[in-house]
């Protein structure tokens, strides 16, 4: 009886199933699964959508025709009979026509805005998106979930049979199958990110409460590793469908529900279809052109009032003109929650790729889950201060109960065995001069420690040890500096130096109090620091305006003679406390002595006349203080051993500086004070790319010698360096009163995206402008006969000129950048004060610059 039980279940459950047809779609070429393609009967209006895999679900319908489909692929029909088996796996060709027929060329003949159906159901889903938008409510918070894994990409089977690589089990059990790609994959870092986010609608305010973070990999065998963690988030950062442009790959794109995506992209009806037992219009859209900075895709839309989306699929065009990605796929859906309201709940994105073919790819997987939706009063204290993301204390020390409560999709098996596969790899010798060659190259500093002994002293600038300059000569450094394994709040470092021509020694020393506990060095963000320096050494006045270090080797090519110089000894105390919501104030007191070198020559205009024999080369001594705020809201960085570089270039900067020199004091020279002020701005034009604008400017209030004025921001380098002119000499214009503006336009390659031949190239466009207006009060020039015999003032250099206060200083540029993906050149001509007898009219320069 037991048995006949047993049989008869089997049974059932068979039947049961036979009403059911389930599988997978996938791709004809690669075996990779299609997401979302869509199932359906078409007589009977039946239809379905599959999953992000590739998964589908259907009822039987014996003797009907279903059709499966993607965006992209060509249609497959196939005939359901008692026969056929209740699990399939449906292959689908690549649609050559179709991708041949959305080419700008093919189809702008055939698609008409005007009276189309697609396009006035997108104009009514745009026209909806703020009915339903959360900030409707008064407040509302959720969690969110977020895990990123970097990964090696496509290894293939052979690879594994390798005799060597069979030897390192750990190896092979760190490589899965990817469930975006089913290629095989090894994982080499992962990071976990649990936070809480809030909002209030009155006053306005949005917070970010990191509750929880992990990270591992190989990022930890490099010591300032936050580099690899905070790239990832901001170029693979989160994608809000329902915002005007979609901030990926650190360039916007045009959100295929935004206020500009009917002029932008192409929309086409697929069907009606369920999705999840909601009724949704299926549509599919691609740009105008596709190797514009956009989306190719899916969206289903909720056929009823709110026209909610209920589901999308966006990819890259495989035209697109982005760099080194193979393949990008966004993964969204939206849930309705108990009050109504839909929300985002799963936001997953795969990227597959590769920097050149010859080289290993790669692949970056985001996974996110919102979840725990509420809508109700929270209190003000949450919401005081005007940091937006907050820190936990014991975010960074989370135990497995957290991770439990909070970790939303489960770590993979190599993602959960991490830390162990890294410490097999850091015992490799091979594997450990890779380390060191790569730390010293992308750090530019060479580490003195190991994994067990971590670097108490860090040896570098590397590019800085061998340099030359008109006085030295040839010219060598030993450069260093302690890191917080030493000590997490003192900090020491400095560098001496040797001219070989000039036979001197020069040195810096700078010891640094951070009243906050550092990871690695004191420069991270936020500073609050306490800095003493001491230097003495040599530099052309126009050093000052370099970002980089003066003694890097490849800045010190110079497209001029630098024949001016001077030895100078400077001691400086100064103060920096950052704000995590983005201002600054620094507060500074200097003393320097000055010494002129070379062709320079510091005379006070009561010596004009004597020889210099006599009298020597000059030299003065000031003290100054010096006060600087500034505001970057939304700035983000990344720590490099050498400097911190913003990472998120869109936000605006605000900078006011003040800074008084005092006589007697220290044995200062001089009464006097400079106002300075700056603001910086990008601009985003959607396809066209982005505009930079930077304007500045400043007076000095008092009657100063010329070391004391403002001089232009001389680059005299053949490297760009922004913020400065090309093709002005050292000291070339004197002012005590100045503005500069400097325009740059990156047309993203707008315009060479559409010359055939051209378009191969990949080639992007930019265009400058450099202005400089500038005006010298007579209390301060000493050409004038009143000046005559002034023993403040001194006599300018020769090569120095006086601006004409309604004529500005004006250079263009034109640049082509992206070539072989990584260099940058721009022809800079110089359009007036070219009578100058040091004027050079035209000139090239050159950069290395990575973008997508």
């Amino acid at each position: 009886m037991k048995n006949i039980l047993i049989l008869l279940l089997l049974i059932l459950a068979q039947a049961a199933g036979a009403q059911t047809i389930t599988g997978v779609v996938v791709e004809e070429s690669t075996g990779d699964t299609i997401p979302f393609p869509s199932v359906q009967y078409k007589k009977e209006k039946i239809a379905t959508s599959g999953n992000a895999y590739g998964r589908f679900s259907i009822k039987r319908l014996n003797g009907e025709k279903l059709t499966f489909s993607a965006v992209g692929y060509q249609e497959l029909t196939i005939l359901i009979g008692p026969n056929t088996p209740s699990e399939m796996k449906i292959t689908l060709k690549t649609d050559t026509k179709q991708l041949k027929g959305v080419t700008v060329k093919t189809k702008r003949s055939k698609y008409s805005r005007k009276n189309n159906p697609a396009v006035e159901l997108m104009k009514r889903v745009i026209a909806a998106k703020k009915r339903t938008d959360l900030a409707n409510h008064d407040y509302y918070q959720f969690n969110k979930y977020q895990k990123i894994t970097f990964a090696i990409n496509d290894i293939k089977p052979t690879e594994l049979e390798n005799e060597k690589l069979k030897k390192k089990k750990w190896l092979i059990n760190q490589i899965e199958t990817c469930p975006y790609n089913n290629k095989l994959i090894l994982p080499l870092s992962v990071d976990e990110t649990v936070t809480r986010n809030i909002y209030r609608k009155d006053p306005k305010t949005e917070k970010s409460i990191i509750m929880g973070q992990s990270s591992s990999g190989v990022n930890d065998l490099i010591e300032t590793g936050d580099i690899l963690n905070n790239v990832l988030k901001d170029v693979f950062t989160d994608v809000d469908l329902y915002d005007d442009q979609i901030r990926l790959l650190q360039y916007p794109f045009t959100s295929p529900i935004g206020k500009d995506a009917i002029s932008f992209y192409r929309f086409y009806i697929v069907d009606t279809v369920y999705v999840d037992r909601d009724k949704c219009f299926h549509l599919q859209f691609l740009p105008n052109n596709q190797q514009d900075f956009g989306f190719r895709g899916e969206i289903w839309i909720l056929a009823d009032s709110t026209l909610h989306v209920k589901r999308c699929n966006l990819t890259l065009p495989k035209k697109s003109d982005v760099n080194f990605v193979d393949n990008l796929q966004i993964i969204q859906e939206y849930t309705r929650l108990p009050e109504g309201d839909w929300a985002l709940t799963t936001d997953d994105m795969f990227v597959e790729m590769s920097i050149a073919k010859f080289l290993t790819k790669a692949i970056v997987i985001r996974t996110t889950r919102m979840s725990d939706y509420a809508f109700d009063e929270l209190p003000d204290k949450l919401f005081k201060g005007k940091t937006k993301v907050l820190h936990e204390s014991n975010a960074m020390m989370r135990d497995e109960a957290f991770w439990d409560k909070y970790r939303s999709v489960e770590l993979t098996k190599s993602e959960s065995s991490m830390d162990a596969f890294i410490n097999n790899l850091s015992q490799q010798k091979a594997f450990k001069y890779i380390i060191f060659g790569v730390r010293a190259f992308i750090e530019n500093f060479v580490e003195t420690g190991s994994q067990n002994h971590p670097s108490k002293v860090d040896i570098g600038p590397i590019n800085t040890m061998i340099s030359s300059n008109f006085i030295d000569g040839v010219r060598t450094r030993i450069s260093a500096q302690t890191t917080a394994n030493l000590n997490p709040h003192w900090f020491l470092s400095g560098y001496y130096a040797r001219g070989w021509d000039s036979r001197k020694n020069y040195y810096k020393g700078e010891l640094t109090y951070s009243f906050n506990k550092k990871e690695y060095l004191p420069r991270e963000f936020p500073k609050r620091t306490l800095t003493f320096t001491s230097t003495y050494d040599v530099c052309s006045p126009s050093d000052k305006f370099m970002h980089t270090d003066k003694d890097n080797v490849f800045t010190a090519l110079k497209w001029t003679k630098v024949e001016k110089m001077m030895f100078y000894n400077r001691q400086q105390l100064s103060f920096e406390r950052e704000e995590e919501w983005g201002f600054r104030t620094t507060i500074s007191l200097k003393a320097e002595e000055n010494e002129a070198c070379g062709d320079l020559f510091f005379k006070p205009l009561s010596m004009v006349g004597m020889e210099d024999a006599m009298i020597g080369q000059g030299k003065f001594r000031t003290t100054e203080a010096r006060i600087e705020l500034r505001y970057a809201p939304g700035e983000t960085f990344i720590n490099t051993k050498q400097r911190r570089l913003p990472v998120n270039l869109d936000a605006p900067v605000f900078t006011l500086s003040h800074t008084t020199g005092i006589k007697g004091f220290l044995g200062g020279d001089y009464d006097y004070n400079f106002t300075e002020a700056s603001i910086y701005k990008r601009l985003w034009l959607n396809s066209w790319g982005k505009i930079d604008i930077l304007a500045k400017g400043g007076i000095q209030w008092n009657k100063v010698p010329f070391p004391l004025l403002i001089m232009p921001a001389a680059n005299l380098s053949y490297i760009i360096s922004d913020e400065t002119f090309n093709l002005i000499n050292n000291m070339e214009f004197l002012n005590d009163r100045y503005a500069s503006l400097d325009i740059s336009w990156d047309l993203n390659g707008k315009i060479f995206n559409r010359i055939p031949l051209l378009k191969k190239l990949k080639w992007r466009e930019w265009l400058g402008i450099k202005c400089l207006w500038g005006t010298l009060t007579d209390k301060n020039n000493p050409t004038l006969a009143a000046n005559a015999g002034d023993g403040m003032l001194m006599e300018f250099p020769e090569g120095s000129y006086i601006m004409d206060s309604k004529r500005p200083y004006i250079e263009l540029i034109a640049g082509i950048h992206n070539i072989f993906k990584i260099i940058h050149i721009q022809y800079v001509h110089r359009l007036n004060y070219n009578h100058l007898p040091t004027a050079t009219k035209n000139g090239v320069r050159l950069m290395m610059r990575l973008t997508f």
